[in-house]
């Protein structure tokens, strides 16, 4: 059974850090990219941030870029989002997907191109809510 479980979300002031947990079972890790999607209520769902654990090669959305940090133990199957400086913008639920890559397309080229519908799996979501 394939599985994306997210772990890590809570309630947090701004200026503070997250780290997010995405544990992955189910399937050939290395094969595929992870990419991290955020939505926020009455808005579109947003990727944030893709690694691919072929070469471990990462990218970011530039509203994210600087603060956000994604990485990835192989050897856990666990892909991380680390969130420095949060800001009430923040607010969301986030979410991990799978899709997979065998290092075929490059990290940009995923997390800007490719439309979520598109990920093979998906985890349920941790909400991420950032006060003032």
């Amino acid at each position: 059974e394939v599985q994306l479980v997210e772990s890590g979300g809570g309630l947090v002031q701004a200026g503070g850090t997250l780290r997010l947990s995405c544990a992955a079972s189910g399937f050939t890790f290395d094969d595929y990219a992870i990419g991290w999607f955020r939505q926020a209520p009455g808005k579109e769902r947003e990727g944030v941030s893709c690694i691919d654990n072929t070469d471990g090669s990462a990218d970011y959305a530039d509203s994210v870029k600087g603060r956000f940090t994604i990485s990835s133990d192989n050897a856990k199957n666990t892909v991380y989002l680390q969130i420095n400086s949060l800001k009430p913008e923040d607010t969301a639920v986030y979410y991990c997907a799978a899709i997979l890559n065998k290092g075929h397309s490059d990290t940009a080229t995923i997390l800007r191109t490719i439309p979520f519908w598109s990920y093979d799996y998906w985890g349920q979501g941790t909400q991420v809510t950032v006060s003032s």
